[in-house]
């Protein structure tokens, strides 16, 4: 796949999967502007938008020319939104234990790719979040999934795993130097 083909890349998949480096990596490839949904969604002190003030700001955020938009947050249809906007859709679909192992890793620290006050601690709200990434399977990835089904003329393009992440990474740099 030639990802330097793509000017609106949506990345999904499940918390901890790696779509937060995925995006960042693909921004320094490809040059485009990167969106961290985390950082759009969350209000002062953790607050929760309005579903109509979410769908709002992806209409402002979609009507961009070129973006890569880094997460999922499906509240008030503003996902739908983004996959009829997109020109491709990489899923990550990483096994949930590399997810667990990958929000255990960052637990506590500071990250740029969130709101400042998002400092996951080992508490219950954490153990909230793990069961959450837990039951992805279940619970979030059909809904993708169908989602693929009502855009057909959108690419999605599935990464099995971190190894194949970077591989493809690897691939896509070499693609952007020849170029």
């Amino acid at each position: 796949m030639n990802i330097l083909a793509y000017s609106k890349i949506m990345v999904i998949g499940n918390n901890g999967s790696g779509k937060s480096f995925l995006s960042k990596q693909l921004a320094a490839i490809t040059g485009l502007p990167l969106v961290h949904l985390d950082v759009e969604y969350w209000l002062p002190n953790l607050t929760r938008p309005s579903d109509d003030w979410w769908r709002q700001r992806n209409i402002e955020l979609i009507a961009q020319e070129k973006w890569i938009l880094d997460g999922n947050f499906p509240q008030g249809g503003a996902m739908e939104l983004r996959w009829a906007a997109a020109d491709l859709v990489i899923f990550l679909d990483v096994n949930r234990f590399a997810c667990m192992a990958g929000a255990i890793k960052r637990n506590g620290k500071e990250r740029p790719d969130g709101p400042r006050e998002f400092h996951a601690k080992f508490d219950l709200g954490f153990l909230g979040f793990c069961v959450f990434i837990w039951r992805f399977k279940r619970l979030r990835k059909a809904g993708y999934l169908a989602s693929r089904e009502k855009y057909p003329g959108t690419p999605f393009f599935v990464i099995n795993g971190r190894r194949e992440m970077h591989r493809l990474l690897r691939e896509w740099r070499d693609m952007h130097v020849r170029i």
